[in-house]
């Protein structure tokens, strides 16, 4: 069984991630960093993508000494598993993802990514071969419910977002809308990739709740049964 997968995005008021150069911007504030911290502890695993991790070199640790503890406490690992996307096995070795804090790493990569990086990451990080020329995600997801991740956090980029998406694998997801205009039409989206068509093929939402913080708004949504 697969995890029950949350995608949190943060987004400028023009539904911008980041810069068109692929900088990365500060959209949320103190008070937004805290959720996505107490978020990321409860999560058995958090995934991004390669492109992701070569634009900002995330440890995607827990920084919380509390929730540390909290974890600890749980008989868990400090930090949950981290899980990068990266069909052609580009991610750097000394990647902060991969040497920052303790805990398990998970690699996801297709069958055309190099023999000798792959021998490489495997003395890192459990390396999961799906997909020809593309991470099948439906079956790393599969991998990691075996693993025992229940709870799967997403934390980008938005590549790997719409890739969920359009394998309907996502069931809520948290926006934060900043107050920021970014602009650009070559700036990523929270959702990028070819898009869907037709209408039928749109994923529909439930709002479920939406508050004021940190100059912007959080939106949490779910996903509709059958979308």
């Amino acid at each position: 069984m697969r995890p029950h997968v949350l995608v949190n995005v943060a987004m400028s008021a023009d539904g911008k991630i980041s810069t068109r150069e692929r900088r990365q911007v500060k959209i949320s504030g103190a008070a937004d960093f805290l959720r996505v911290d107490r978020l990321r502890a409860a999560s058995d695993g958090v995934m991004v993508g390669i492109g992701t991790v070569l634009a900002d070199d995330p440890s995607l640790t827990v920084k919380s000494d509390e929730l540390k503890r909290w974890r600890k406490a749980k008989g868990q690992d400090e930090h949950p598993i981290r899980v990068i996307v990266d069909s052609n096995a580009k991610i750097p070795l000394n990647a902060s993802v991969l040497t920052k804090g303790e805990g398990k790493r998970v690699i996801g990569v297709s069958r055309q990514a190099n023999l000798a990086k792959v021998a490489e990451l495997k003395k890192m990080a459990t390396v999961v071969v799906s997909g020809d020329k593309e991470v099948g995600l439906a079956q790393l997801l599969g991998e990691l419910g075996a693993m025992g991740v229940q709870n799967l956090m997403v934390e980008g980029g938005g590549k790997l977002i719409a890739g969920l998406f359009s394998a309907n694998l996502v069931d809520e997801i948290y926006t934060f809308v900043g107050n920021i205009i970014i602009g650009g039409m070559d700036a990523p989206t929270p959702v990028d990739g070819s898009g869907f068509l037709k209408d039928t093929e749109f994923t529909r939402l439930t709002l479920q709740e939406f508050f004021l913080t940190d100059d912007g708004m959080l939106l949490h949504w779910t996903v509709r049964p059958g979308s």
